[in-house]
C-alpha cells in the first residue's frame, strides 16, 4: 500500500509532488502543497518513494515536509550534468531503471530525493534519454545532433517570425523600424506566397508570418510586397514563375558582338539583291524576319519569300543557342518585350532591314497565271530589301502598286484553293494593349483578315508547306505541326461570324507537334513546318538549320531522335510561355474594364447553363460568365449589352449586368 508515500507525476509538462493519504488499490488520493486533495490513477504516477510520512500528523506539518522534499529534489537536479551521465552510458547499450542511473550519477547510496532530482533532470533535458517501461535508454548520437539542430532551427524561426513581423508591421503603417537580418528570406517567403499560394515551399512560415501581422489571406502578401516596392503594381507574375530571364549574361552579348562584325561572305551565297524586296508588317515591328519579292518573267510568275538567315549566324550549341533554346519564342507583351536573341542581332544584324544587305533563306516558287505551283526551290541568298511596308500603307497602295495587287491575286487563289480541301478560316481580330508613359491603357483592336495581312499569311503558309516538303522528299528530319480533321464542321452562314469562330475552335482537333509529317487539317494541308520565323521561335529557327546544312553540306544537322529529345523540352516551355501571353493580355483588358464601371459593352452569348450565361464581350474579346436573373432568356449567339460592375485583374475576374437585347438604335459606347 502507498498510503504515507510520496508521490510524483506529470501534470502539463511539470513535475508534480504530493502525498498519499489513502490507497484504495484502483485509485489514489492525494495531498498537494497547495493543500489540495485530488485522486490520482497509480498508472501516472512516475515516482513512489520508499519512505513514509505518518498521514495522521496535522495538515500543517504534512503541507511543511511537502514543501520541504520539494525544494530537496529541485536542489538535487540542480547537481545532475545529464549530458555527462550520457556519456558515460551511451555506449553501454543498456537500459537503467531510476535508482541506478542516481546512483552513477550521485556515486554514493541513492535516497528518494536523489532519483527524484535524477529523474526530473533527465525529464527536463528531453534530450539524451528516452524512458519506456520505467527504464531509461540512453538515445544515439545521430538522434541527439538532429534534435539538437531542430531546437536550433525552431529558435531561428521564432526570432525571424517575431522580427519579421515587426518589421512589416512598421513598414506597412509607415513607421521607421530597424530591418531584420533576414530580411531577403522574409521577402522570399512573401514572393512564394504570392506566386504560389497554397502550394507554395513557404506556406507555412509565410502564414504564421502574416497571421503575426493580423492578415490571414495569404494573398495579402502580393499586395505587401507592391507597398513595400519589390513589385510594381502590375508585376507580371507568370514571368517571375517560369523564371524567365529579361536580360543576357555578359558572354552572350559578346557572342553576339562578333556575330554583328562577322562579314557577309556572298560567294556562298545566291545574289538577289536585283529583286525588289519588301518586309510588310505591323507599324511597331522591328525584328523583321520575313520578305517578299515578286517580278513576272516570259509569262511566269516568280514568287520570292526571304526568311532571315539566323541559322547562318548562331551556331548550335554556342552561348546564344543555348540561351535561345531556354527562352523558346520572343515575348511581347504590354510593358515587357523579352527576344529570343540580342537586339543586336534580332533587331538589326539578322533583322531584314532596308537598305542593308543580308543573308536569307529565300524559296523561290516559280507559278503560272492560276497560281499553279510549276517549281520551286530554296536557296542560301544575299537580299537588300527597298523598303518596309506596314499592312495599312499596303491596303492603301493595291491601287498604284502592280506588284502587291498581283500579290493579293495570287494569294486569294491560293487560299481558295486551301478552302476547297478543308481549310478553316477562323481569324478574329487581336487585342493589342498600349500602356502609355502616362500608365493610360489604350485597347487596339486589329483586324486579322485585311487584304495585307491575308496576303501574307497566305505566302509564310506557302513557305512552311513547301519547307515541310522539302524535308519529307530529301529524308530531312523536321518537326512537323499536324492536325486532325474537326469533330464537326459548322456553317458560319447560320450564325454571327465571331459565334460561328468560337464554336468551330471548339470542334477543332488538337494540334500536335511531331517529327513525322501528317496533314494539318485547318490549313487545308498535307504537311506542314514553321520556319517562317527564326528570329522569334526556336522551333522555326531548328528547322531553318536543318534546311540550311542539307543545302550547304548536302545532310541535315540533326538526326529524328535529336530533335525529338528538343522538342520533348521544348513544347511545354513554348505551351506555358503561350499561356502567359494570353494571362497578361486578360490582365490588361481586365485592368482596363475596372477603369470603365457603369459602362456599357456589346456581348455575344457564348453558352447557356442552368444557372448562368457565358458571354463574350465582342469589343475587348474577353469571356465571363454571369448569373441567370429571373425573368432572363436569352439563346446562344444572341447579341446583348452589359454593364461592367466590377473587375479585379488580381483575382482575374469580371462582373457584369446583363441589360437586354442589343437593337439597332442601342449600341454600346465604342472604346
Amino acid at each position: 500500500m502507498n498510503q504515507g508515500k510520496i508521490v510524483e507525476y506529470m501534470d502539463h509538462g511539470d513535475f508534480i509532488i504530493a502525498l498519499c493519504l489513502q490507497d484504495d488499490g484502483s485509485r489514489l488520493h492525494l495531498l498537494t502543497p497547495t493543500n489540495r486533495e485530488m485522486n490520482l490513477s497509480p498508472k501516472r504516477a512516475i515516482l513512489i518513494s520508499n519512505a513514509s510520512i505518518n498521514t495522521q500528523s496535522p495538515r500543517e506539518e504534512l503541507l511543511r515536509k511537502l514543501k520541504k522534499a520539494e525544494e530537496a529534489r529541485n536542489r538535487l537536479k540542480e547537481e545532475v550534468d545529464v549530458r555527462e551521465l550520457w556519456e558515460l552510458v551511451k555506449d553501454e547499450a543498456e537500459s537503467y531503471d531510476h535508482a541506478d542511473l542516481a546512483q552513477l550519477c550521485f556515486g554514493k547510496e541513492v535516497s528518494d530525493e536523489h532519483v527524484s532530482g535524477l529523474v526530473r533532470a533527465v525529464f527536463e533535458d528531453k534530450l539524451h534519454f528516452k524512458m519506456k517501461d520505467g527504464r531509461f535508454f540512453p538515445n544515439p548520437e545521430e538522434k541527439i545532433f538532429k534534435t539538437l539542430e531542430q531546437v536550433a532551427e525552431e529558435a531561428s524561426k521564432e526570432e525571424k517570425l517575431r522580427e519579421g513581423s515587426r518589421w512589416l508591421q512598421g513598414e506597412l503603417e509607415k513607421k521607421p523600424v530597424q530591418e531584420p537580418q533576414w530580411k531577403d528570406e522574409i521577402l522570399k517567403a512573401l514572393v512564394d506566397l504570392a506566386l504560389y499560394g497554397e502550394e507554395s515551399p513557404s506556406l507555412k512560415f509565410g502564414k504564421e508570418l502574416l497571421q503575426r501581422c493580423g492578415l490571414t489571406d495569404i494573398r495579402e502578401a502580393r499586395r505587401i510586397l507592391v507597398s513595400l516596392g519589390i513589385w510594381s503594381e502590375d508585376e507580371n507574375l507568370d514571368l517571375l514563375r517560369l523564371d524567365i530571364r529579361i536580360s543576357f549574361s555578359d558572354d552572350q552579348l559578346r557572342e553576339s558582338e562578333q556575330i554583328c562584325r562577322a562579314p557577309i561572305a556572298p560567294e556562298a551565297r545566291e545574289d538577289l539583291r536585283d529583286l525588289r524586296v519588301w518586309t510588310i508588317d505591323g507599324p511597331m515591328t522591328r525584328d523583321f524576319d520575313d520578305a517578299l519579292s515578286l517580278h513576272v518573267e516570259e509569262g511566269r510568275i516568280h514568287l520570292g519569300i526571304h526568311i532571315a538567315d539566323v541559322a547562318g549566324a548562331i551556331e548550335p550549341d554556342s552561348a546564344l543557342d543555348e540561351e535561345a533554346a531556354h527562352r523558346g519564342t520572343s515575348l511581347y507583351l504590354p510593358r515587357h518585350q523579352i527576344p529570343m536573341i540580342p537586339i543586336a542581332l534580332s533587331q538589326e544584324a539578322l533583322s531584314l532591314k532596308q537598305g542593308c544587305d543580308r543573308p536569307a533563306i529565300s524559296l523561290i516558287a516559280t507559278l503560272d497565271q492560276d497560281a499553279n505551283l510549276l517549281e520551286s526551290r530554296f536557296v542560301q541568298s544575299l537580299i537588300r530589301v527597298e523598303k518596309q511596308w506596314t499592312y495599312d500603307e499596303v491596303n492603301r497602295s493595291f491601287d498604284r502598286e502592280p506588284q502587291f495587287r498581283e500579290m493579293e491575286r495570287l494569294s486569294r487563289i491560293l487560299r481558295q484553293r486551301r478552302l476547297k480541301q478543308g481549310a478553316l478560316v477562323l481569324s478574329l481580330p487581336e487585342i493589342a494593349v498600349e500602356v502609355t508613359d502616362q500608365g493610360s491603357i489604350v485597347l487596339h483592336k486589329i483586324e486579322q483578315d485585311t487584304p495585307s495581312r491575308s496576303m501574307v499569311a497566305e505566302f509564310m503558309i506557302c513557305y512552311n508547306w513547301l519547307a515541310a516538303r522539302f524535308c519529307k522528299e530529301h529524308q530531312i528530319p523536321a518537326i512537323y505541326r499536324r492536325q486532325e480533321s474537326p469533330a464537326e464542321r459548322l456553317s458560319p452562314e447560320e450564325t454571327s461570324y465571331v459565334y460561328y469562330v468560337f464554336k468551330q475552335r471548339r470542334k477543332l482537333s488538337p494540334l500536335s507537334i511531331h517529327t513525322e509529317p501528317k496533314p494539318h487539317s485547318s490549313l487545308g494541308v498535307d504537311m506542314y513546318t514553321t520556319v517562317t520565323s527564326p528570329i522569334r521561335r526556336y522551333y522555326d529557327l531548328l528547322v531553318q538549320r536543318q534546311i540550311r546544312n542539307y543545302l550547304y553540306r548536302g545532310l541535315p544537322l540533326y538526326d529524328r531522335q535529336g530533335l525529338e529529345k528538343k522538342r520533348l523540352v521544348l513544347d511545354p516551355l513554348v505551351k506555358n510561355i503561350e499561356g502567359l501571353t494570353r494571362n497578361s493580355t486578360r490582365y490588361w483588358i481586365q485592368k482596363y474594364l475596372a477603369q470603365q464601371i457603369g459602362e456599357r459593352f456589346p456581348a455575344l452569348v457564348l453558352d447557356v447553363f442552368r444557372n448562368k450565361y457565358r458571354l463574350l464581350l465582342t469589343d475587348v474579346l474577353l469571356i465571363v460568365e454571369v448569373k441567370k436573373e429571373n425573368g432572363q432568356s436569352f439563346r446562344e449567339g444572341q447579341e446583348i449589352t452589359v454593364r461592367i460592375r466590377r473587375s479585379d485583374p488580381w483575382e482575374d475576374f469580371v462582373k457584369v449586368d446583363i441589360e437586354g437585347l442589343r437593337t439597332n438604335g442601342h449600341r454600346a459606347n465604342a472604346h
